[in-house]
C-alpha cells in the first residue's frame, strides 16, 4: 500500500524514530498511525532492554528550590552527546518539575515512565539515579548550586537560633551559597569527624602506622606522628574542618561561627548533600 510522506514525517516527529523505520512501521500497520506508533515503541523498548546492562556514566544533575523546599535529582545516560541533547534536558526538567509539584520524596512510576519514553525514542540506556527531597524547618535555610557542566550539584541547609537572620543578612545568605561552592570544589566525604566510620579510621591508622614503622624514633614519637597524619587526613575529607574556600586561613566551622556572630545568631549545619555524576 502507498504510505504518504506527510504521515511518515508526522510519525517521525512524534516518536523520534528514523524515516525508514517510520515508513516500515506504517506499512506493517497498514497505514494505521496508532498501530505504527505502538510498533515503534515496542521496538524501542526492546532496544532499551538490550542496553539495560550498559554503563550510564553520563547525564546531568538538576535542582529546584522554592519556598523552603528543595529537590535534587540525577539523570543518567550512556553518552555525553545525549546528556547535552535538548530533548534529554527537557525531559529532565519535566521530571524535576513534576516531582517537585507533586511533593515526591522518591522516584515514582510516573517519573520512571517519562524517562523510559525518551529512552525508547533515543534507544539509549538512561534512568533516574539519586533523588534528594527536603523541606526546611522554620529555623533552616536552603542554598543550592549546580556547576555549569551540570555534572555536580550541591544542597546546603543551615540552621540558626535566630532564623530571621536568613532573611535579613545577605552575608549569611552569601555564606550558605559559598558553602555550596566549597563542597563542589573540594568534594568532602564527610560532614565532620563524628560522621566518619570507626572502620575507616582504623584502616587509615594502620596505613600511617606502617608508613612510620621504619623510622628511627621512639615508639611514642611514632605514635604522635601517626596521630598527626590521621588528624591532617580527616581535616582533608571532613567538610567542617576543611580550609574555607573563600578564606583558607580558617576552617569552614570557624568561618560559620564568625559569620553567625557578625549576624547576631548561632549558625550550624543541618545538611550537606553532594551529587557528582557517577558517584554514590
Amino acid at each position: 500500500m502507498e504510505i504518504k510522506a506527510a504521515d511518515v514525517k508526522t510519525l517521525r516527529e512524534k516518536t523520534g524514530a528514523g524515516m525508514m523505520e517510520c515508513k516500515k512501521a506504517l506499512m506493517e500497520a497498514e497505514g494505521d498511525f496508532a498501530a505504527a506508533e505502538k510498533i515503534l515503541k515496542e521496538k524501542g523498548l526492546a532496544a532499551v532492554e538490550k542496553r539495560a546492562d550498559r554503563d550510564t556514566s553520563e547525564g546531568v544533575v538538576m535542582i529546584r528550590c522554592e519556598n523552603g523546599r528543595v529537590l535534587m535529582i540525577e539523570l543518567t545516560c550512556e553518552t555525553d552527546f545525549v546528556a547535552k541533547n535538548a530533548d534529554f534536558l527537557a525531559v529532565g526538567t519535566d521530571i524535576l518539575n513534576t516531582a517537585f509539584d507533586q511533593g515526591c520524596t522518591e522516584v515514582t512510576q510516573e517519573l520512571t515512565d517519562k524517562m523510559l519514553d525518551l529512552a525508547t525514542r533515543v534507544r539509549e540506556n538512561m534512568g533516574i539515579g539519586r533523588f534528594f527531597a527536603y523541606t526546611a524547618q522554620p529555623d533552616e535555610y536552603i542554598a543550592k548550586y549546580v556547576h555549569s557542566d551540570k555534572k555536580t550539584g550541591v544542597v546546603i541547609v543551615l540552621k540558626a537560633d535566630k532564623p530571621e537572620v536568613f532573611a535579613s543578612s545577605k552575608e549569611v545568605q552569601d555564606f550558605a551559597y559559598d558553602c555550596c561552592l566549597h563542597v563542589a570544589a573540594f568534594t568532602p566525604l564527610y560532614v565532620d569527624r563524628a560522621a566518619v566510620e570507626q572502620k575507616y579510621i582504623d584502616e587509615q591508622t594502620e596505613i600511617f602506622t606502617a608508613q612510620v614503622a621504619q623510622l628511627d624514633k621512639p615508639d611514642n614519637v611514632k605514635a604522635g606522628i601517626v596521630q598527626g597524619k590521621l588528624k591532617k587526613h580527616l581535616s582533608d575529607i571532613c567538610f567542617l574542618e576543611q580550609p574555607f574556600v573563600k578564606d583558607d586561613k580558617v576552617s569552614v566551622a570557624k568561618k560559620m561561627e564568625e559569620v553567625g556572630k557578625a549576624a547576631g545568631a548561632k549558625i550550624s549545619l543541618s545538611k550537606m548533600v553532594l551529587f557528582q555524576l557517577g558517584g554514590k
